[in-house]
């Protein structure tokens, strides 16, 4: 299934995608998708729907974020090979955790802004994985259950911010907007492998990331049972995996987002963001 929010910002209703790839309102079923409603029974009750008697959603209304009232907004850094060669950077030994502020959460088509001060307005597009219950001391082998499901991050960053402002990553990565989710929440049913799904990136129709979760130096599994050492996982948490190469920050010379520049970014099976860039 895909579950996505459509509607003005604050006020999105839940919705679902028909075979047809409409939105079908879910309203009268669910009052929100979020990590209330996102629990196995819920979404085997999803799966016995029939489709075709949902309200059908006309037009193109704006998309929210795939998940609302979001507890925690995890982020993996330095997460694939190829792109920590790109850093010059040696892969951890065991993940590297930073936190994003979920007031950073957008939808996939909204408008990215820069902060004020910014210099280094970077893009990484990542996978996303939506917890779906309660997680704990999860083993690896056991970790893939606790997911919901999957969607595509854009997890922005301010690297200026992020590097030498007290070396403090959360701060290049908390700005409003940084977090657009979406379009969809695809339940882990259609995702049998997380690790091998192709993504891209581009920057005014320029390819800049073009890269595999097969590249992911810890994979999901391995990511959900690290941290539930650490901290109790809970229905709706995201989490975003790392990214592949090509930031901007890796160009030789360095590239950065500017007002007007146009990101468009994908991950196969997940669907499609596309933002403008303005000024914050």
């Amino acid at each position: 299934m895909k579950l996505l929010r459509y509607g003005p910002s604050g006020a999105e209703k839940p919705g679902i995608l028909d075979a047809n790839g409409n939105i079908r309102d879910l309203s009268a079923v669910l009052d929100d998708i979020s990590g209330k409603s996102i629990g196995n029974a819920d979404l085997t009750m999803l799966r016995t729907l029939d489709l075709d008697t949902l309200p059908l959603i006309a037009g193109n209304p704006r998309i929210g974020p795939c998940v609302s009232g979001v507890g925690k907004f995890i982020c993996i850094g330095l997460n694939y090979a190829d792109h920590a060669a790109e850093a010059g950077m040696d892969l951890p030994d065991e993940p590297i955790i930073f936190a994003k502020a979920t007031s950073a959460i957008c939808g996939p088509n909204d408008t990215i802004e820069i902060p004020r001060g910014s210099t280094r307005t970077d893009w990484e597009v990542e996978l996303g994985v939506v917890i779906g219950r309660h997680a704990k001391y999860v083993d690896a082998g056991d970790a893939l259950e606790y997911v919901a499901g999957y969607c595509a991050v854009n997890d922005l960053s301010e690297r200026d911010f992020q590097i030498h402002r007290s070396g403090q990553w959360t701060k290049g990565k908390s700005c409003d907007t940084f977090g657009p989710v979406g379009p969809w929440l695809v339940t882990r049913d259609e995702i049998p492998d997380p690790q091998n799904l192709s993504m891209y990136l581009d920057v005014n129709g320029k390819r800049f990331q073009d890269g595999s979760t097969k590249t992911m130096h810890f994979d999901v599994a391995t990511i959900i049972s690290h941290l539930s050492q650490f901290m109790s996982l809970h229905p709706g948490d995201i989490i975003s995996t790392g990214t592949p190469p090509g930031v901007g920050m890796g160009q030789n010379p360095e590239v950065y987002l500017k007002a007007g520049d146009v990101v468009e970014l994908g991950i196969n099976g997940l669907g499609v963001q596309r933002q403008q860039v303005v000024m914050g």
